[in-house]
């Protein structure tokens, strides 16, 4: 199969699944693990079909990376985590350990490149960590939020060939850049562009207050129970822990009981913060890449 199709047909894919995971996380609040392991997989075998184009080597660096990925898809610690709370970390740092050492040497004995450690490969080992290192320091909220990144950067591992033209000091620096950093470089782009929104329904309905008229927005307390929404004001003297939601029957749990003593004290109108899932603004950004690259280095380029 070509590599042009290969890739047209990767990056459909993508974009598919991701716009699937914004629907259900818009309408339930929650993504199944299935969707990253369907995805996963089928980055894996499109991705080995074209290594097995070039050689061996390739298409078995291919496969390491694939299941280096695949495994943060699968629960395969919570049964090392009943004999040890800690085997599973450690298990996961030899696992990550390892298969960096393995490109390393790869990389050290036949260079970086064609001939020898495919640009692919080091993409996807770069994406795993950057989504993991995101993940870990809360740049990234949900677990959902960086197996999506990981995912992406299997089935699209670099940002080569974006559809619309660009200049060819992007180009070039797009044909060697992880596809994920640019994925989340746009999705920010279109998260930035909420608060202007906010800014300008709120001016629009006369509700326009500093600086929550960019955060957030007005609702009757009716409302409250049917929206995927933070309540912000009026709060309640309760513990942070009480506040601490974990599931979707969880969060709406919590806001019938807000409702119900806003209205007990005779509150109408409240402010709220809309809960947007930041799959959404993955989708806008896997689109976004696709077609014209990081926007922010078109730009760049173009200045």
């Amino acid at each position: 199969m070509p590599t042009d199709l290969l890739r047209s047909l990767s990056q459909a894919v993508l974009v598919v699944g991701l716009l699937y995971g914004a629907y259900t996380d818009l309408r339930r609040r929650e993504v199944s693990d299935r969707l990253w392991v369907v995805l996963g997989i089928a980055g894996a075998v499109l991705g080995l079909v074209d290594a097995l184009t070039r050689s061996i080597t390739d298409a078995l660096l291919w496969v390491v990376v694939s299941v280096f990925v695949l495994e943060h898809m699968v629960p395969w610690d919570v049964a090392l985590a009943r004999r040890s709370e800690n085997l599973p970390g450690i298990v996961e740092i030899v696992i990550y350990a390892a298969v960096g050492l393995l490109l390393a040497a790869e990389g050290l004995v036949h260079g970086i490149g064609p001939d020898g450690l495919p640009l692919t490969v080091l993409a996807v080992y770069a994406g795993v960590l950057f989504a993991r290192a995101l993940f870990e320091v809360g740049v990234l909220y949900g677990g959902a939020d960086a197996k999506a990144l990981m995912v992406a950067g299997l089935l699209v591992p670099l940002d080569a060939a974006p559809l619309l033209g660009l200049p060819a000091s992007a180009t070039t620096i797009l044909a060697v850049y992880p596809f994920t950093v640019s994925l989340l470089m746009d999705a920010a782009i279109f998260s930035a562009s909420v608060p202007i929104y906010l800014a300008i329904r709120n001016a629009v309905r006369g509700d326009f207050e500093l600086p929550r008229g960019f955060t957030g927005y007005r609702i009757h307390v009716d409302e409250l129970a049917d929206r995927f929404v933070w309540l912000k004001d009026p709060t309640f003297d309760r513990d942070a822990e009480e506040e601490e939601v974990e599931t979707t029957e969880d969060d709406v749990a919590l806001r019938r009981r807000q409702q119900a003593e806003l209205r007990a004290r005779g509150v109408t109108r409240i402010w709220v913060t809309p809960q947007l899932p930041f799959i959404v603004f993955l989708a806008a950004g896997a689109v976004a890449a696709i077609v014209a690259g990081n926007l922010i280095f078109d730009l760049a380029a173009l200045l």
